[in-house]
Parts: C-alpha cells; structure tokens; sequence
C-alpha cells in the first residue's frame, strides 16, 4: 500500500531494539506484549492486550517483548526491520 507494509506475526520471542526510518503502529490481536520505548534518556514499558495499540513516532526507540505466544499486526514503512 504505496510504500507501506502490514504484516501479521505469531510469535513468542522478543524483537530488537529500533528505531523506524517512518512511523509504525503495532496491534496485539492476541496474547499479551510488553512493549519498552524511550523518551529522552528514559526507559519506558507498556504491556499491550488484545485491541490495544502502540503508535511509534519517527525516530520512537522501541522493542515489543511478548508474555507467551502472542499475535500482533504491524504496520509501517516498507523495508522497516
């Protein structure tokens, strides 16, 4: 969708720290995530339930650690990691 990707993944194992080049959002379908971002030089944690909704900004340091298998929807700019 003109530049954009949306994927659907199931999985039990934590992401990376990253910052994305363009904006993404991130959907718990299923399952639970604790999704860690920083604000300036401080560390920040949200866990995440079914219909909740991450928004990171250009240039949102962050990591998605999901509790057990959990399902997520994420959107962002092709090419993200």
């Amino acid at each position: 969708m003109n530049g954009i990707t949306t994927r659907l993944h199931w999985t039990d194992k934590p992401y990376k720290w990253h910052i994305n080049e363009g904006e993404e959002v991130f959907v718990v379908l299923d399952g639970e995530v604790t999704m860690y971002y920083k604000q300036g030089s401080e560390e920040l944690s949200e866990t995440l339930t079914p219909g909740d909704i991450f928004y990171a900004s250009i240039g949102t340091e962050h990591v998605a650690h999901p509790i057990g298998v959990a399902r997520v929807l994420v959107i962002e700019q092709e090419g993200s990691e």
